[in-house]
């Protein structure tokens, strides 16, 4: 097949090589997801190694597709129009090796995630192996935690009563102020004349307010009664 000459040609190649850029952004979207699974396996699922082997694919036809444009942009005999596109030629250039320095960060990204959870994995494996080998030292690890957790229960408990005993004194300088006050206001009043007799006539006052209240109340309960 004949490579695409022409302004044609070079909006097709052009529209590909953008539908290309499309296509390895949604797998790397995909191929990033593989490095943050929460069991990552030891070795690469088919899955990973089919996205992996796509990415190179299209950044192989994409490379292609950038080198038939230089060839369409050599032939031009517009000097306008070769600049434009040695513009896009440029910028499409720089995108390819964006992607390619992405695909290995990526790459790389999971090769420690892989690495890092292998060796987690063989950790523990070898604390298992260690403790089915050494059943004392086992038993003498797990009294050990179990130590820590009482000692740490311990700890919780005191600082719950220590806030317990803060709170106690707290309510005890607040009576006490309390109390100061009220003995305050009572020398107050029996340093000036007159006021005891004033606030005893109020005490009255509302005393015989509250009995006529009640008797009326009283009374209104009997009218109730009487005409029910």
């Amino acid at each position: 097949m004949a490579a695409p000459t022409g302004n044609q040609g070079w909006a097709q190649l052009r529209q590909q090589a953008r539908s290309l850029e499309s296509q390895t952004e949604t797998l790397f979207h995909t191929y990033s997801q593989f490095s943050t699974v929460a069991n990552i396996p030891a070795k690469p699922t088919k899955e990973e190694r089919e996205t992996e082997e796509k990415l190179e694919e299209i950044l192989e036809k994409r490379d292609n597709v950038v080198n038939q444009l230089a060839r369409l942009l050599d032939s031009e005999a517009s000097l306008t129009s070769s600049a434009l596109k040695q513009n896009n030629l440029s910028l499409l250039r720089e995108k390819l090796a964006e992607h390619r320095r992405d695909l290995g960060r990526l790459r790389s990204a999971l090769q420690e995630a892989r690495n890092r959870a292998n060796l987690l994995s063989n950790v523990r494996d070898d604390i298992q192996t260690y403790r089915a080998n050494n059943p004392e030292a086992a038993e003498a690890e797990y009294m050990l935690d179990e130590r820590n957790r009482i000692d740490n229960s311990h700890n919780m408990v005191d600082s719950v009563l220590s806030q317990a005993y803060a709170t106690n004194d707290n309510f005890i300088v607040q009576r006490e102020t309390l109390a100061s006050i009220n003995r305050r206001i009572t020398m107050a009043a029996s340093q000036v004349p007159g006021l005891n007799t004033i606030i005893g006539k109020i005490s009255a006052r509302k005393r015989r307010d509250g009995i006529i209240m009640g008797g009326f109340i009283a009374f209104c309960f009997v009218v109730f009664f009487f005409f029910l």
